[in-house]
């Protein structure tokens, strides 16, 4: 347990310094936009309205971070799961300077880029916790790391909305010098989970290329399902995300200043349902029937949000999206933390991480492009719809060896 209060509070570190940022992207790029190389050029193609260039903004550090996800996790795997995350941790800070300073829309790209690269290492995190409990615990403390990092985004952007009446830069060092002192305390008191020598002895794990390949061409398989519904799920909740500022700007006058108290309302809904409901649900339903009941709610939270005339009844149907991501993403990342091998755990978590952050590129470039000419709630429904997929991918998921066995 000392292990994974340590490694949780690093987490919840780690996501106060990206949310201090990340609400206030889209209101930076929105005065950047038509700016740098990558303004020009997105003008230039017909991408270059203000939700698609936020959705390009969003999408860089999904495609930094499913190309890097696979190598963390072989390295954790190899190597040990503490220098990777110390390195996401030092690459996160350099992003958050260059975020600081940046004039142009070339600059926000290359910030998002670089912190992406960083955060491939989400997959090591995961591995980190299946490393350091018990098969039947794994949903719940997936779940506590969960409601730390949720944490962190119910506080961080308060911090960034408030360091932002400092100056336009204010946020950004901010941020990189708070995951600094992350960074120090990680150093300090985060000791190494896996068994690096065991792991070298023992059967060579997969390539990044194989495991993928495998997920691909193998889809019926349990672990190939769960990376799948884990994807899908994710693409309809960052969809949805990458144009929700733009979206609130428009129906209900929410500006730079007052997202903040959002994110935050979005954040202590995650935080209470994670830390104190998720893991008698658990105990109640199961992780197979639970995740389904998530993603049901995630599904209604979609469809109802863009329906509320007001905020009373926005934040009914918002406050369903915590609540089914909550419930969906440690189950279905706990179920595949038990079938699949333990010297291809760190592997697999990070190819988890490859198809969600595929999800993230691909959803969010349709959401802003479907906002800006489709119509301001297509991106909602749509997302949905994927949501059902989901659910489709995840029938008699109960029934898989090591899922039946927990």
């Amino acid at each position: 347990m000392g292990r994974l209060a340590v490694l949780m509070v690093t987490a919840f570190g780690d996501m106060v310094g990206l949310l201090m940022v990340l609400p206030l992207m889209p209101f930076y790029a929105q005065r950047m936009n038509g700016t740098g190389l990558t303004g020009r050029t997105l003008d230039a193609v017909g991408f270059g309205g203000d939700g698609a260039v936020i959705a390009v903004l969003i999408s860089s550090y999904a495609i930094a971070q499913l190309i890097s996800a696979p190598f963390w996790g072989r390295m954790s795997d190899r190597y040990g799961r503490r220098p990777a995350l110390l390195v996401g941790l030092g690459a996160a800070s350099a992003a958050y300077v260059v975020f600081a300073f940046a004039d142009s829309l070339d600059w926000l790209l290359f910030s998002r880029l670089v912190q992406g690269a960083g955060g491939g290492t989400v997959g090591v995190i995961q591995a980190y916790v299946a490393d350091a409990t018990k098969p039947e615990e794994r949903s719940k403390a997936l779940g506590w790391l969960s409601a730390a990092t949720n944490a962190g985004v119910a506080i961080g952007p308060v911090i960034g909305s408030w360091t932002a009446h400092f100056g336009p830069a204010a946020p950004g060092l901010f941020a990189a010098g708070f995951t600094l002192v992350n960074m120090a305390f990680a150093y300090r008191y985060l000791t190494e989970s896996h068994d690096i020598h065991a792991a070298r002895a023992g059967e060579r794990p997969r390539t990044g290329t194989a495991a993928i390949t495998r997920v691909v061409s193998h889809s019926g398989e349990p672990a190939s399902r769960l990376i799948w519904i884990y994807a899908v799920a994710m693409g309809a909740f960052h969809g949805m995300t990458a144009i929700l500022a733009l979206f609130l700007a428009w129906k209900h006058g929410v500006t730079e200043k007052t997202i903040g108290y959002f994110f935050m309302y979005l954040g202590i809904i995650s935080v209470v349902t994670r830390a104190l409901v998720l893991g008698r649900m658990v105990d109640r339903f199961g992780e197979p029937r639970l995740s389904r009941l998530g993603l049901g709610l995630l599904m209604s939270g979609l469809f109802l949000m863009p329906l509320a005339p007001g905020i009373p009844t926005l934040a009914i149907a918002v406050a369903l999206i915590p609540l089914g991501t909550a419930f969906t993403f440690p189950c279905v990342t706990g179920m595949l933390s038990r079938v699949v091998s333990p010297h291809e755990r760190g592997l697999y978590m990070g190819v988890q991480q490859t198809f969600g952050g595929v999800a993230r590129v691909v959803a969010p470039l349709w959401a802003g492009w479907a906002f800006d000419a489709l119509g301001r709630t297509v991106p909602f429904y749509t997302g949905a719809a994927m949501v059902i997929v989901a659910v489709m991918l995840g029938v008699g998921i109960e029934r898989a060896p090591g899922i039946a066995q927990g």
